[in-house]
């Protein structure tokens, strides 16, 4: 590909919590790199990952949900959704197929008005209504906003996802790829490894405890043949703790069990992961624990 007919560039998906943004990119880039789970706030940091076809490179950053913050973790991850609009070529707002617009989906649009970028509305979650019902949520949006576009999907299903693609690079600038081929995200493997128990935790755990909880890598070794990862499960309080360890251990190893099979897939070899936990109260509103914890400093201070 030369720099006349190569397209490239940063796309930022945004949208509440649990629309589904993770799993249109992992969808996308066809690899598991955001975590998913049926609760909201999956998603702390901007992760960034990368698509690469004949036309060219999409850099898709994976933000937060837009939320109302409760603490400076849930302030971290608001401004890391916000200011991430204003620095992209392309912005994806993702919403559920309803016709209700609450506050939420209001405050959103309120953002997106005050940005020159182009933004194409991605209704997902089609395959969970009828056909003909889609038209007029499509409607409904269009008399709030005009959108670039507007495209529906199913990131579960990839259902209509590769038109989503190929409206992506029409409103992409020519030029060169910033990323090799062969890569995926710019995500440090320790990174993805945390992430992927966090994603495990959040299945498993009953609701109260999730929102308390950060994964850290403790040790990591990889050598030829065996990675012998030690992690540790820091959540908020006394409670949490025997919630997360379970009887006799039995939630920790469900935890450990299901993560390390998506750990070797990562990997590809073989995985020998230790879990702790640890309590360490109010880490969300620490400004010393959230960097310990892989939560930007720069971003806590915006």
């Amino acid at each position: 590909m030369t720099q006349a007919t190569c397209k490239s560039g940063f796309v930022t998906l945004i949208g509440r919590p649990n629309v589904g943004k993770s799993t249109l990119m992992n969808s996308i880039i066809g690899q598991k790199i955001a975590i998913t789970s049926n609760k909201p706030q999956t998603t702390r940091n901007r992760i960034q990952t990368v698509y690469t076809c004949e036309q060219g490179q999409i850099i898709f950053l994976d933000t937060p949900g837009i939320h109302k913050a409760k603490n400076k973790l849930g302030d971290y991850m608001v401004n890391c959704a916000q200011k991430t609009i204003s620095e992209v070529d392309v912005v994806l707002w993702l919403v559920e197929p309803s016709t209700f617009i609450g506050a939420g989906e209001q405050h959103i649009i309120e953002q997106l008005k005050k940005c020159n970028t182009p933004v194409i509305l991605v209704i997902n979650k089609i395959d969970t209504v009828k056909k003909e019902e889609i038209l007029t949520f499509i409607d409904a949006y269009r008399s709030q906003m005009d959108f670039a576009e507007i495209v529906p999907v199913s990131a579960l299903k990839k259902t209509n996802t590769q038109d989503l693609i190929q409206t992506i690079f029409h409103y992409l600038p020519y030029g060169p790829m910033f990323y090799d081929e062969d890569t995926i995200t710019d995500q440090p493997e320790r990174q993805i490894v945390a992430e992927l128990i966090r994603e495990k935790a959040l299945r498993s755990l009953d609701e109260e405890v999730p929102h308390g909880i950060a994964v850290c890598i403790d040790a990591m070794k990889v050598t030829k043949k065996m990675a012998n990862i030690d992690a540790t499960i820091i959540c908020e309080r006394d409670s949490h703790k025997g919630i997360i360890i379970g009887k006799q251990g039995s939630m920790l190893k469900k935890i450990g069990t299901a993560a390390r099979r998506d750990i070797e897939n990562l990997l590809q070899m073989p995985v020998n992961l230790k879990l702790w936990v640890k309590v360490k109260k109010d880490w969300r509103d620490s400004d010393y624990l959230l960097k310990n914890y892989g939560y930007s400093g720069k971003d806590l201070e915006m």
